[in-house]
C-alpha cells in the first residue's frame, strides 16, 4: 500500500495532540504541566524508534525492520519494501552476471575484460589456458605486465585495433594466438585470444604444397617446350595439321609456364614476411624501368601510355616485391584494355602518402566483382582471361606485397567506363 504524508498533515497532527493535552490540562488545572509531559512523551517515543532504526541499520542481522504503529510503522514498511526491491534487483543482476560468465566460459576463445587503463577486471578459464592469466588472482594487474611481447606492446601503443595481433602463447610455444581488442561498454575493453595454430599449420602446408608443386612443374614444362621448339625448328616440313598442333602445344605450355611462374612469385611473397631485408627503394626509378620493360607487351595493343612520375620518391621495402606489384598492375591494364586504348600511370605525393596510380579507359569492372579481385584465381571474364593468358593471381600478389609494405590498394571502376588501380604507401615507410 502506498503511504503519503505531507508536512501540513504532520504539523496538524502535532498541534492537535498538543491542543487536546492543553484542554485536558486546563480541566485538571495543570495546563502547562500536562502539555510538557505530552511533548516529552512524544519526543521520547520518536527518539526510541530513531534509536531502534539506527540499531537495526548498523547492527541488525535480519532484513525485517522493527515493528511499530503510526508514522514509524509506515517508515519501517517503506524501508522494508525498498530493501525487498533492491534485493530483487540484485538477484536479477547476479543472474545476468552468471549467464554472462557461463556464456563467456563456453567460448572457444580466451576472453578478458579490461578497463580503459588496460587493468584486468575479469577473465574466463580459456584465457588462463592460452595466456596464463589467472582470475581472480591477476585482477588489478595491467595486461602488458603479464603478456610481455614486443609486438603486443606495439599493438597497444598504436591503439589500432581494427587488425589482430599475432603472438606465441606465453605458456605454450607451440600455440599461435590471434589477439583482438574491441570496445566493451562505455569504459571497458574486451580482449579475445584465439588459438590459430591449426589454421597456421594448414596455411603453411598449402604454401609449401603450392611452392613445391610449382617448382616441380618447371622441369617437365621446360622439357616439353624444348622438344616443341626443336620440332618447329627442324628443316623437315611439317604437315599443316601437325604444325597447328605444335603451335597449340607451344601456346598452352607458355600459358602454363606463366601460371607456374605466378604461383612461384605468390609463394615467395607469402613466405617472405621478414622486414629485415627491406632497404631504401627509389620508387620513381623503379616505375620508369618497368615502363621501359613493358613496351614489348604493348606492341600488338598499340595503347597510348602516358606517365607522370615525380622524381626522388623513395620508400623502405623489398625492391623485387615492389616491382612485382607495380608490374602486375601495369601489365593488367595493357592486357585488358581494348586495342588503341589510353593508359595513364602516375606516381606522386598525396599529402603525407605516396600515390601510385594505373588508370585505363577499358571496359571497367562491375561493382559486384570489385571486392573479389584480389582473391586467388578469381577472374571477372574467364574466356577473356584465357585469351589474354591471365591467371587470376596478379592482384593476389599485389595484395600480399602491400601487406608487407603497409600499403593500401584502392580500386575505382565504372562499368564500361574504365578502371583506376591506386596504391597508397603510408607515412610509416615513406620519406
Amino acid at each position: 500500500m502506498y503511504f503519503r504524508i505531507s508536512a501540513r498533515a504532520l504539523i496538524t497532527r502535532i498541534f492537535g495532540l498538543l491542543f487536546a493535552s492543553a484542554i485536558i490540562g486546563y480541566l485538571l488545572g495543570q495546563t502547562f504541566l500536562v502539555v510538557c509531559l505530552v511533548s516529552l512523551g512524544l519526543l521520547a517515543w520518536h527518539y526510541s524508534h530513531l534509536f531502534k532504526l539506527i540499531q537495526w541499520l548498523w547492527q541488525g542481522k535480519s532484513i525485517s525492520p522493527p515493528q511499530a504503529n503510526g508514522v514509524w510503522g509506515r517508515i519501517y514498511d517503506g524501508l522494508y519494501r525498498r530493501i525487498r526491491k533492491q534485493r530483487l534487483k540484485q538477484k536479477q543482476l547476479n543472474e545476468r552476471i552468471r549467464k554472462f560468465r557461463d556464456g563467456a566460459e563456453a567460448l572457444p576463445d580466451g576472453a578478458l575484460v579490461l578497463s580503459n587503463e588496460l587493468i584486468i577486471l575479469w577473465g574466463n578459464k580459456k584465457s588462463s589456458q592460452l595466456l596464463g592469466v589467472r582470475w581472480p588472482g591477476d585482477v588489478g594487474q595491467r595486461i602488458d605486465n603479464l603478456i610481455r611481447f614486443p609486438e603486443f606492446s606495439k599493438y597497444l601503443e598504436d591503439g589500432d585495433y581494427d587488425s589482430p595481433c599475432l603472438i606465441v602463447s606465453p605458456i605454450n610455444n607451440e600455440l599461435q594466438l590471434e589477439l583482438r581488442m574491441m570496445t566493451y561498454g562505455s569504459d571497458q575493453i574486451l580482449l579475445l585470444a584465439r588459438d590459430i595454430s591449426n589454421i597456421q599449420r594448414l596455411e603453411e602446408m598449402r604454401r609449401d604444397f603450392v611452392a613445391n608443386v610449382s617448382h616441380e612443374l618447371k622441369t617437365p614444362l621446360t622439357v616439353v617446350r624444348g622438344y616443341v621448339e626443336m620440332v618447329q625448328a627442324s628443316e623437315t616440313a611439317l604437315d599443316p595439321h601437325w604444325k597447328k598442333a605444335f603451335t597449340t602445344i607451344e601456346t598452352q605450355v607458355s600459358r602454363m609456364d606463366r601460371l607456374v611462374e605466378q604461383l612461384l612469385v605468390l609463394s615467395r611473397v607469402e613466405n617472405n614476411v621478414d622486414a629485415n631485408n627491406h632497404q631504401q627503394v627509389d620508387l620513381s626509378r623503379l616505375i620508369i624501368s618497368i615502363l621501359e620493360e613493358v613496351q614489348w607487351l604493348n606492341q600488338d595493343k598499340n595503347h597510348s601510355i602516358n606517365n607522370d612520375i615525380s622524381p626522388n620518391l623513395s620508400i623502405n621495402g623489398n625492391e623485387h616485391e615492389l616491382k612485382s606489384a607495380c608490374l602486375n598492375l601495369i601489365a593488367n591494364a595493357i592486357a585488358y584494355t581494348p586495342d588503341n586504348g589510353v593508359i595513364d600511370i602516375s606516381l606522386r605525393n598525396d599529402g603525407n602518402k605516396i600515390r601510385f596510380s594505373v588508370k585505363d579507359n577499358g571496359s571497367g569492372i562491375k561493382p559486384e566483382h570489385v571486392n573479389r579481385l584480389t582473391e586467388r584465381f578469381f577472374r571477372v571474364d574467364k574466356s577473356r582471361s584465357r585469351d589474354t593468358g591471365g591467371s587470376g593471381l596478379g592482384l593476389a600478389i599485389v595484395k600480399h606485397v602491400l601487406n608487407h609494405h603497409h600499403g593500401e590498394l584502392s580500386i575505382e571502376s565504372e562499368w564500361q567506363n574504365g578502371s583506376e588501380f591506386i596504391i597508397y604507401f603510408t607515412p610509416e615507410i615513406s620519406e
